[in-house]
């Protein structure tokens, strides 16, 4: 069902940049303003400087992030800091990190993938997306003409597809070896075996694909395919816009972790705080955490420690702007089915982030759906204790703690052509951007 192709890929040129580690980024949409400013301040040629530019005052439609952007490509392409392969590759890459003191590898095939709308069912997501964030990524594919960043995809991979791509690097020298800024080492060996190819090309022509991360970055080379059908009378099925540079990954993969993506709400009403927790007592069984300033931590450990345990009961932590007391909310029996009914399908309700979107959000606190869509309404983090800092210096009014959702359940949203709330997934760590970049000109 998924139809993927080696492609040559631009890679930086080890001759011309010495330090592979100065150039790359995580993907443009976790970088915070602070990690901007760093990036666009360690190497002139970072790869920041085209996934997202400076502003200036005197920005304009000929000139602004984006079309500097193209001019960086071009000027670096013609001065050989970025070169392309001379023959079709599939890229192998691995990131090695810890979680809880524990030593994790995941692995991942970065290939181009034909484009295939959702409806088709071959390539599904499981998370709603930001329609402005949609329209700025494709004005910058139009000026560039190119994927800087995959889309990172999982599948089931009972074929043991990437243990076939890890034998055959094995003893061979990565072709990139990088340790970031959060001390994860990133590897990539290039594939060039033309039979390697034909037996990956045909092992995943029986897949389905789930975009774990990157839902913006299919939907606008969607956009950015059609755009071009509609503007070049020559654009026939054999155009590289027919195709997107993906990141995947097996669901078996023992690197597969799934962060929760914690909720900072800001502009709350003083009278929907006062009242919140009186108002949440129909619905949840709720246990206040109470602490001094001197056993704050021992207070947030309890609470951590409660979530993880209870982490099948749609269990919520909460922590409100000047008070010195956190909550775990715990739903009672049956109440998303009396207040949802056969609204929500059993497999959207059943989530943790369901739970507190259409129950606390929407009908509690009367978010609208375009209050939801509003990034300024809504911050997210996938550190508890970055979501609680954000309340505790003023940053935002309420913490929702969340337990991270399941791959199982991702899985099963996708299956069945389901929508999960935004941001209800965090897969970790994200793709490295400026590995390889993936040219759409034919």
């Amino acid at each position: 069902m998924a139809d993927i192709i080696p492609f040559k890929g631009i890679l930086y040129n080890p001759l011309k940049i010495k330090n592979m580690a100065d150039v790359v980024t995580p993907p443009y949409d976790v970088i915070s303003e602070q990690e901007q400013k760093h990036f666009h301040s360690r190497h002139p040629h970072n790869i920041i400087q085209l996934i997202l530019g400076k502003t200036t005052e005197i920005d304009s439609d000929k000139n602004n992030p984006h079309t500097r952007a193209a001019a960086y490509y071009q000027d670096w392409v013609s001065q050989g800091i970025l070169v392309r392969d001379s023959s079709p590759a599939f890229y192998l890459s691995s990131v090695e990190f810890t979680v809880k003191n524990k030593p994790i590898t995941r692995y991942g095939l970065i290939a181009l993938v034909h484009l295939e709308p959702f409806e088709k069912g071959v390539i599904l997501p499981h998370e709603k997306t930001f329609s402005a964030v949609k329209s700025e990524r494709l004005e910058l594919m139009k000026v560039c003409h190119a994927n800087f960043s995959p889309v990172f995809s999982l599948y089931q991979d009972e074929d043991n597809i990437l243990h076939m791509m890890k034998e055959s690097t094995l003893g061979k020298t990565p072709d990139m070896d990088i340790t970031d800024g959060h001390n994860h080492i990133h590897k990539l060996w290039r594939i060039t075996d033309a039979d390697i190819h034909r037996n990956v090309q045909h092992a995943m022509k029986q897949k389905r694909l789930f975009i774990a991360d990157g839902h913006h970055r299919y939907e606008t080379a969607l956009n950015y395919r059609d755009w071009v059908a509609g503007k070049d009378p020559l654009f026939s099925e054999h155009h590289p816009a027919n195709y997107v540079m993906m990141y995947l990954s097996s669901m078996q993969d023992p690197g597969m972790i799934i962060l929760p993506a914690h909720r900072i709400l800001k502009d709350i009403p003083d009278t929907d705080m006062n009242l919140f927790i009186q108002n949440t007592e129909k619905y949840f069984d709720i246990i206040p955490i109470a602490f001094s300033e001197q056993d704050r931590q021992k207070a947030f450990g309890r609470l951590m420690t409660s979530l993880e345990s209870n982490a099948s009961k749609n269990s919520i932590g909460v922590f409100l702007k000047n008070r010195s007391v956190f909550y775990m909310l715990t739903l009672k029996p049956e109440v998303m089915d009396r207040k949802f009914g056969h609204a929500l399908p059993d497999a959207l309700k059943c989530l943790d982030v369901t739970v507190l979107t259409q129950l606390i959000l929407m009908d509690m606190l009367g978010f609208s759906k375009e209050r939801l869509d509003d990034k300024q309404s809504i911050a997210y983090s996938s550190v508890a204790e970055e979501a609680v800092a954000m309340v505790e210096t003023g940053k935002g009014d309420m913490a929702f703690i969340l337990n991270p959702t399941r791959i199982d359940q991702v899985k099963t949203v996708a299956d069945e052509g389901l929508i999960m709330p935004r941001k209800s997934t965090y897969f970790y760590p994200k793709v490295i951007t400026g590995q390889v970049i993936n040219p759409l000109t034919p």
